[in-house]
């Protein structure tokens, strides 16, 4: 017998039109994620390029580098999982909504990221070493190619476990070192852009959370448990590295 599909899934032909609102809860989240839209213009990087120079040491800036690396590819990863999966598989008209946002902030984190590293790095070696480091890094890469098999490979279920873990474990290190700086009154505008993007994928982790509420047929636990151990694994990897 056939698995029935996902309501969430099913062919919706009213998916064009938005009103009337069908599902409150994914529509508050589009309206928040709209209230909480900001530019990479805002941030002010001044004070950072003498901090970066004159306040740091080898070892902060080696791992500032890391984190940056991964972040710059991460959201166009998270970006080819939204428009080559959710936005066309998702038939509700609210949570299409809230996706074609994400996509606009992922594309806003992505310039802000590759901002900050053409801005602290000065050889273009290293630039091209760090926008490529998918390539060149195998902590990043190991990341990375976890996120793509389950783009590539994973149920809508599975992806959205998946990617929950991608933003709310992923990231969730890399922000808490920025925050660090932040404390010791380091890097103001690394700073400012940092607590602004983990606002972000705090909401996008949430709204996962969400649709995955909407999901009749849960995964079994063992899986659930298996893609976030996974992924707790590869990030304490990355940290170490």
């Amino acid at each position: 017998m056939s698995t029935p599909i996902e309501p969430i899934l099913k062919e919706n032909p009213n998916r064009f039109v938005l009103f009337p609102i069908q599902h409150d809860d994914i529509w508050n989240f589009y309206k928040k994620s709209e209230a909480s839209f900001w530019t990479a213009e805002e941030i002010d990087l001044h004070q950072d390029l003498s901090d970066w120079e004159n306040k740091l040491n080898d070892n902060e800036r080696h791992f500032i580098k890391h984190v940056l690396a991964f972040f710059a590819a991460s959201d166009g990863i998270v970006n080819e999982n939204l428009a080559d999966n959710m936005v066309t598989d998702v038939q509700y008209t609210e949570a299409k909504f809230f996706y074609g946002f994400q996509i606009m902030m992922e594309n806003i984190h992505s310039e802000t990221y590759s901002l900050l590293i053409d801005a602290y790095i000065k050889e273009n070696d290293e630039k091209d070493y760090l926008f490529n480091a998918i390539e060149h890094m195998p902590c990043v890469a190991k990341k990375a190619d976890w996120a793509l098999r389950w783009i590539d490979n994973g149920s809508f279920a599975e992806r959205l476990i998946a990617f929950a873990a991608v933003e709310g474990i992923f990231f969730s290190g890399s922000f808490c070192s920025i925050f660090w700086l932040k404390k010791r009154g380091l890097m103001p505008g690394l700073s400012v852009s940092n607590e602004l993007i983990s606002r972000d994928e705090a909401l996008h982790t949430e709204f996962a959370i969400l649709i995955y509420s909407y999901i009749k047929e849960k995964l079994d636990k063992n899986t659930v448990h298996a893609i976030i151990s996974e992924a707790v694994d590869i990030e304490k990897e990355f940290i170490i590295e």
